[in-house]
């Protein structure tokens, strides 16, 4: 099933190697960038957000597959998929696509921490209302419903 689109974008000519290829690292800048994306313009993770709270979201371990080679003139689009989330935690699936194209050409896990910056670091748990946004996210995007490659499982255990 198809995720939602959440980030769209060029391929910068630095970005590219000696194969006319856009490079592995930059497929994970990209959907390091997808992530910024849907936390300002999804969840309601925005700059005046962390300002307000000190909290933010962190990476705690993400998982990328490279499926398709990526030419230089490609336009590329990430999709996301909420794929489990608890009180403080997301895990999701992300599909990057050359534009136009069915195919996944990268595919990537995330697990990401909800955490409170500032004097009195710490965990801390996703208010009511990001709680809903996940949820419509998730609605939106197919649930667990992610086609994406799993080297290893990531998932939310009990603690």
């Amino acid at each position: 099933m198809a995720g939602t689109t959440i980030y769209r974008t060029a391929i910068a000519p630095e970005w590219i190697d000696y194969n006319n290829h856009l490079r592995d690292a930059y497929y994970g800048v990209v959907l390091s960038i997808a992530i910024d994306e849907l936390m300002d313009h999804r969840l309601g993770l925005d700059p005046a957000y962390r300002a307000r709270t000190q909290c933010t979201l962190y990476s705690m371990e993400m998982h990328i597959h490279w499926l398709r080679e990526v030419k230089a003139d490609a336009q590329l689009e990430v999709d996301a998929h909420v794929l489990a989330f608890d009180t403080k935690r997301l895990h999701l699936g992300l599909d990057m696509r050359v534009a136009g194209k069915p195919e996944i050409a990268a595919a990537a896990e995330y697990m990401l921490l909800h955490y409170r910056q500032g004097d009195t670091p710490g965990v801390a748990a996703f208010p009511p209302e990001v709680v809903a946004k996940i949820e419509a996210l998730q609605a939106a995007s197919g649930g667990s419903e992610w086609a994406g490659p799993r080297s290893r499982a990531l998932t939310l255990s009990k603690r």
